[in-house]
């Protein structure tokens, strides 16, 4: 029997599992989520949860539970765990696959003002100066807010922060996609948005607020994302469903 690990924590991640487990019924999945979430999505095969301690941990967790192929389906930016991933794939000669999601498509309207970092980030959304903005970066971005004043910071987020917010003009809006245009537009109306933050992340799932943006003349001030690593990768499910029937590993 295949036995595949998946690296989750995406929606893609979910799809894959269970498109394996529709399309090839007996390949073992195992999908491994970071834990950084309370909730658990509803998944086929068996899950765990926790970090492998680094290419070295998961080396080893690869060989004692004898997987035969390594899919990373983790978020565009979750660099480290790529890296991870393909050090460890590369020194245990397990095959990988990366899958991540197209990046949205720029169109005509866009305002998007594309950065390395979230420092640079930072640096334009002072000079950009709205009398608010939507940023979904996530908790752990906050902190490098801290010293921003002179406008409202809309931070959207799955889960509250678990420690104070550092800036008395952090708002903290929980919500959880996928999201709609005429819902992101009327947020972005209500709250008076001026400009908008996230990561260059693509997929579906968030992609009405980028819309929304577009139709409202908005800038969003988008934080670049990092390369793939090198090696096979597939955008959809689908694709890698179809690189594991080519390699033998599902029917």
């Amino acid at each position: 029997m295949t036995r595949i690990l998946i690296l989750g924590g995406t929606a893609e991640a979910v799809a894959l599992a269970h498109g394996i487990a529709a399309r090839a019924p007996g390949v073992d999945v195992v999908t491994s989520l970071a834990g950084l979430l309370d909730d658990t999505p509803d998944l086929p095969g068996r899950l765990r949860r926790g970090g492998f301690g680094g290419a070295d941990g998961l080396i080893r967790y690869l060989a004692d539970e004898r997987i035969d192929v390594l899919v990373d389906a983790t978020h565009p930016f979750a660099r480290v765990m790529a890296a991870t991933a393909s050090a460890a794939a590369c020194r245990s000669g397990v095959p990988r696959i990366k899958l991540v999601r197209p990046m949205w498509n720029r169109m005509p309207g866009d305002r998007w003002i594309v950065v390395d970092d979230i420092d640079a980030a930072v640096g334009t959304l002072k000079t950009l100066a709205p009398a608010a903005v939507l940023i979904t970066l996530g908790s752990r971005a906050m902190e490098s807010f801290r010293c921003i004043d002179g406008m409202r910071l809309i931070f959207r987020m799955v889960a509250p922060p678990k420690e104070p917010l550092p800036n008395p003009a952090m708002e903290v809006l929980l919500q959880r996609g996928p999201f709609d245009v005429e819902g992101e537009t009327a947020l972005m109306t209500d709250r008076g948005v001026g400009a908008l933050m996230t990561r260059a992340s693509g997929g579906g799932a968030t992609e009405a607020k980028i819309r929304a943006a577009r139709d409202l003349s908005l800038p969003v001030v988008m934080i670049r994302r990092p390369a793939v690593p090198e090696g096979p990768s597939a955008a959809t499910a689908e694709g890698v469903l179809d690189w594991l029937r080519k390699g033998g590993f599902a029917a």
